[in-house]
């Protein structure tokens, strides 16, 4: 459900964003509201609170945004919390940033070794990565897990490539237990 709710109000304020050409405006000013409300809990749990009145709630969203985000992202939020779907903000928000990178033809890849990876390395990855994806950018994360051996795991979206000797391991561990149990 909560998936449902973050694409459609995510959908509507993309349109908006695309309607007004306001595309790179619009991205840059969610990625700052959804720090602002991930660094401010307080005022999710307020405007999440069934005792507080809607009209309270819209006052409060008007008292701390306005003059801060665009009219527009202003009227968004309004609409959220009359609609009392501000308990899945993060998820539009989300939503509608990962929507602008794939208009935008940015991919954003995971990539997991054992150790850390040479400057060099991190461009050979990348460059990869471009060259077998329809992607125009990528952004990159890398991360950690000593617990691969070696080889490394690389995920975008759903996608999930898995070259780590962790996982061969396991898979020559499970063809070995069918064998015995044949």
């Amino acid at each position: 459900m909560a998936k449902l709710i973050s694409k459609t109000y995510g959908d509507a304020l993309l349109s908006i964003a695309v309607e007004e050409d306001k595309l790179d405006s619009f991205d840059e000013e969610v990625v700052a509201l959804r720090e602002v409300l991930k660094d401010n809990p307080d005022l999710g749990s307020c405007i999440n609170n069934p005792r507080i009145s809607v009209d309270d709630k819209l006052d409060i969203i008007s008292n701390v945004f306005t003059g801060r985000i665009t009219d527009e992202l202003l009227g968004f939020l309004k609409i959220v919390v009359e609609k009392n779907r501000f308990d899945c903000i993060d998820e539009i928000l989300e939503y509608f940033i990962d929507e602008v990178k794939k208009l935008k033809g940015i991919g954003v890849a995971y990539v997991t070794t054992p150790s850390e990876l040479s400057d060099e390395q991190k461009k050979m990855v990348e460059a990869k990565l471009l060259g077998t994806t329809d992607y125009k950018t990528m952004e990159m994360h890398y991360l950690i897990n000593e617990e691969l051996i070696g080889g490394m795991q690389i995920r975008i979206g759903d996608r999930i490539v898995d070259s780590s000797v962790q996982t061969k391991i396991m898979k020559l561990k499970q063809d070995l237990i069918k064998i015995q149990l044949g």
